[in-house]
């Protein structure tokens, strides 16, 4: 098969790769139909992700289909349309019994694209297919579903849930990309009273509004806007989306004293948590590997139309195209790019030829 495979830092291609294969009686091999990038590929290829080790395929989100279970799989068959979801679970030990899926010490855990080959390729074996994979509607269209894998749970979980938010509440969203989008999108379903969108680019910070924020701004204009709209009090909520140090201290500046600062960005260098000046905050700070348990609820909404996932996805390519697919990705301060999609060709018209007269 082909597959996009990482090759060291900054070093990756799509190229030919060994076809997957039942290697546990839990595993599933899934054709794949829709795969994405997401912001922690390009931390892996920067060498921000260490434990990667050279050859791995990259990725570990897709929406596909089933072509092969092993023999303990019951829950899936050949020809099921299925998500992956980027975390895999054992289902057995502690924290899966927990639903806490991200910290599965049976052998799951985020591993796709990880420490086992990953999504972005013609065909991916997913360990645990009972409870890594769920059943997919035929009417979902895929470049929807595939965000469903990743960016929408963990800024659900990670973001939302995590940071408690509540009816009434001031949430301020600090980096508009897509899980800051997603974060932005499942924090109305508790009816906060503003959501405020912080962003360097316009592209992203105009996004950010049509999904729902109330208030845009830059990150130097955030400060004061913030103050402003909660009378020097600060953000009830503050979420971190962006994984750099200054992202999280501007955070940290903006939350309320008895507030909640949830961490969803991945971070590849150090950053400063000045207790100095928090310990007297009573603040609460949380932070976290996405764990998927809220994929069926998030599921069953995008069957019913009632998440707006399609407005997330800027840039669509075929699979064998996974190497522009990551330039336009990577440079999305140029490019514009939110959630690019790769999948097999999309047909708009469907030519029916009738049988020959016999």
């Amino acid at each position: 098969m082909k597959a996009l495979v990482f090759n060291g830092p900054d070093r990756a291609a799509w190229q030919e790769a060994r076809d997957p294969g039942i290697q546990e009686p839990t595993d599933a091999i899934v054709r794949v139909e829709a795969t994405t990038i997401c912001g922690t590929d390009l931390h892996i290829l920067a060498g921000d992700v260490p434990d990667v080790p050279p050859g791995t395929v990259l990725g570990h989100e897709a929406v596909g289909r089933v072509v092969e279970v092993g023999s303990a799989v019951r829950g899936v068959r050949p020809g099921d349309r299925v998500l992956v979801s980027c975390i895999s679970a054992c289902g057995h030990c502690r924290y899966c019994r927990e639903a806490a899926y991200g910290q599965c010490t049976g052998g799951g855990g985020w591993i796709l694209g990880h420490l086992v080959d990953g999504t972005q390729a013609e065909f991916v074996r997913v360990p645990f297919a009972e409870m890594s994979l769920h059943s997919l509607p035929e009417a979902v269209p895929a470049k929807e579903a595939v965000l469903l894998s990743d960016i929408f749970p963990t800024g659900y979980e990670v973001g939302v849930l995590n940071g408690r938010v509540r009816p009434g509440d001031t949430v301020v969203v600090v980096g508009a990309g897509p899980v800051g989008l997603a974060a932005i999108a499942t924090a109305q379903l508790f009816s906060p009273g503003r959501i405020v969108a912080v962003d360097l680019a316009p592209i992203r910070l105009e996004a950010a509004k049509q999904i729902g924020a109330d208030a845009i701004a830059t990150a130097a204009e955030s400060e004061a806007l913030v103050a402003d709209l909660t009378g020097g009090l600060g953000a009830d909520v503050v979420i971190e989306a962006v994984g750099q140090a200054a992202s999280f201290e501007l955070c940290a500046r903006m939350v309320r004293p008895g507030g909640h600062l949830a961490n969803v960005g991945v971070h590849g260098a150090p950053a400063t948590l000045h207790l100095e000046d928090l310990w007297i905050r009573n603040l609460t700070l949380t932070t976290g590997l996405v764990d998927t348990f809220s994929t069926p609820t998030l599921l069953g909404m995008l069957t019913d139309r009632r998440l707006p996932a399609a407005g997330l996805v800027t840039h669509t390519f075929e699979l064998g195209q996974m190497e522009a697919a990551y330039d336009v990705f990577s440079r999305a301060a140029d490019t514009g790019a939110l959630k690019v999609v790769l999948g097999e060709p999309q047909h708009d018209e469907l030519t029916l030829r009738a049988a020959a007269a016999a």
